[in-house]
């Protein structure tokens, strides 16, 4: 009687499993393809260095203006950028851009902000689990302009 559920409880927690990894694999954004190309302009930028002055664990922060020079002059939405330095120019990045209709949010690693590539990893409201990339060019240094252009994926 044990063993017979002993092996239920491992039957239904395989099934689950199985049910978890089907779902996982066959996840798509609920944005459908689509181009989004907006403006920033940085408003803030602070390093925070580790106790011992290391490369290594410095912290890079960065918030945002957003805009849409085509729709308006005001600003449509904030992002904050927060980087991790592993040496002296490698660093891994987390960027979360508020807009109006939903957040998309892009993580990877870059050596320089000019210019990268970095994927799209999700997202909410409108951007609902959004998979793309966004590549980031910056236009001018003082004060920061980019323009940002992310690329979703159906």
């Amino acid at each position: 009687m044990i063993r017979a559920k002993r092996r239920g409880v491992a039957l239904g927690a395989l099934a689950g499993m199985g049910v978890a990894l089907a779902l996982t694999l066959g996840a798509q954004g609920a944005t459908g393809p689509a181009q989004i190309r907006i403006t920033d302009v940085q408003v803030t930028y602070r390093l925070a260095h580790p106790a011992n002055g290391a490369d290594a664990g410095t912290i890079e922060t960065v918030t945002e203006r957003l805009y849409n020079p085509r729709v308006t002059r005001k600003p449509i939405g904030r992002g904050v950028v927060t980087c991790t330095f592993v040496d002296a120019r490698n660093r891994t990045c987390v960027a979360t851009y508020v807009l109006p209709k939903g957040t998309l949010v892009a993580a990877g690693a870059l050596q320089s902000r000019l210019l990268y590539e970095i994927p799209v990893v999700g997202g909410t409201g409108l951007y609902d689990n959004a998979r793309g990339t966004l590549t980031v060019t910056a236009t001018h240094l003082r004060p920061r302009h980019e323009v940002l252009l992310f690329r979703l994926v159906g």
